[in-house]
């Protein structure tokens, strides 16, 4: 692969597959996502953290995309969205947001989705006050978060 100047290979995974990216280092690791490898589930919205759109994960640890340069994914695995399930076969989370109204727009639900599975994984069984813990690195503009909550419940319930 030839380079541009100042550039080299960021190998990493994605989704299970290795994948390597002509980067800077100082590329955006939500840049090279979606404009890239074409993972556009994760998506831009404040652009310094605090939204929860661009939410990932990196060797299975809830991270912000967008504050994450591309040297720090360097022989990791991070997981978007479009790991998490299928059209044909959503995963839990996404089938009880689907069933239970836990979005509206759908800009921030890949993102949701991600911390809610995140939650789920670290507290099988979360109360509301701990699934608004969970999630309050996400922020939704359309809902008033109950179908949000709704969707939390049921997906732990049918984990269980």
């Amino acid at each position: 692969m030839e380079h541009r100047q100042g550039t080299y290979a960021c190998t990493f995974r994605v989704n299970g597959e290795e994948v390597s990216v002509d980067a800077s280092p100082m590329d955006r690791v939500v840049d090279l996502l979606r404009d890239r490898l074409h993972e556009t589930g994760t998506k831009i919205s404040c652009g310094i953290g605090r939204c929860g759109a661009c939410s990932i994960w990196v060797d299975g640890r809830l991270t912000s995309s967008c504050l994450l340069l591309a040297y720090q994914v360097e022989g990791k695995e991070v997981t978007t969205i479009e790991g998490m399930g299928t059209e044909e076969r959503c995963s839990i989370v996404q089938e009880a947001f689907m069933n239970e109204g836990g979005f509206q727009c759908g800009y921030c639900t890949p993102g949701m989705i991600m911390a809610a599975e995140s939650l789920l994984r670290h507290t099988p069984d979360p109360d509301d006050e701990e699934i608004r813990e969970g999630l309050s690195g996400n922020i939704c503009r359309c809902t008033g978060y109950s179908g949000i909550i709704r969707a939390v419940k049921a997906a732990a319930a049918n984990l269980q």
